[in-house]
């Protein structure tokens, strides 16, 4: 009889760990899917849907080691803590080592090897210490989710303005579910057809933030139009509504790179390993205004 294999996925309560583990659930019948989180009580509702929690902290290279026994597949999502990324993505990639992992796939940004956006320096180096490693890995370059917009919906309606520092820049945006299910389908297939392989996922179409104000006009019957602004005055709008200065500067550089094209891409990598046309930004718009 063969032994099922077993899956984790790291960030397991977070956004996107959550959708991978329940297209996982859908595709993955046999698998033993594992959750990876650092406090199991607030992801009591994964392990209510079978999904076996081990508690472990990037930071800890001794509860990672442990947590990676008898792992098959790993899907490391990056670290949220910017600055501290490429040492905490050493230590799961240390453990996986030790565990003899056949496959590690990493979520790492759209073009990392040649995107001049601050947020890529610690992907680029992620990406190394990755295929230093030795073990087969997936490279998910995963481009810009719609909802990192979208989520300014209803700010936008009431003010009649999007702003933003990404000028006339193109972004192949797509929702967080599409990348999600991406991972998901590397993860339950042949470790041989995606070894080795990088993929640039990007949405099908891509959109400016003139765009994006257009849409929420049609679909609110409000009119909102796209402000552009010097990086700098983004970054100091940012601040001024509360985000913290290093998130706002990240922001305004992201958006500001953004103008340059480094998150356009024209492929359908994406498309094609979900089986399905990406999401178009209509419905993140529309699911923005519902909510």
């Amino acid at each position: 009889m063969t032994t099922p294999e077993t899956i984790l996925i790291t960030g397991a309560a977070g956004q996107l760990g959550r959708l991978v583990l329940a297209d996982l659930q859908r595709r993955a019948v046999t698998a033993k899917l594992v959750g990876l989180v650092r406090d199991a009580a607030g992801a009591r509702d994964l392990a209510e849907q079978g999904v076996e929690l081990r508690v472990a902290d990037y930071n800890d290279p001794l509860a990672l080691a442990s947590a990676l026994v008898g792992v098959d597949k790993l899907l490391l999502i990056s670290s949220s803590e910017v600055g501290q990324r490429s040492a905490q993505h050493r230590n799961v990639v240390d453990a996986a080592v030790a565990a003899g992992v056949r496959l590690i796939a990493y979520t790492s940004v759209l073009h990392a090897d040649r995107n001049p956006m601050m947020l890529a320096r610690e992907h680029r180096e992620s990406e190394a210490l990755i295929r230093a490693s030795g073990l087969p890995f997936t490279l998910l370059r995963n481009g810009w989710y719609s909802e990192n917009y979208a989520i300014g919906v209803a700010a936008a309606v009431e003010h009649g303005v999007v702003f933003g520092a990404a000028a006339d820049g193109k972004l192949s945006l797509a929702a967080r579910r599409d990348y999600a299910e991406a991972a998901a389908a590397v993860l339950v297939e042949d470790v041989a057809r995606h070894s080795g392989n990088v993929y640039e996922l990007a949405g099908d179409q891509a959109y400016t933030l003139a765009d994006f104000a257009a849409e929420i006009t049609r679909q609110a019957h409000h009119p909102v139009r796209y402000q552009n602004m010097p990086q700098d005055e983004y970054k100091a709008a940012l601040i001024g509504v509360g985000l913290p200065a290093d998130v706002a500067e990240l922001l305004a550089d992201s958006d500001a790179r953004a103008a340059e094209g480094v998150l356009y891409e024209p492929g359908k990598a994406l498309s094609q390993l979900i089986g399905r046309p990406t999401t178009a930004l209509s419905e993140s718009v529309a699911s923005a205004l519902a909510s």
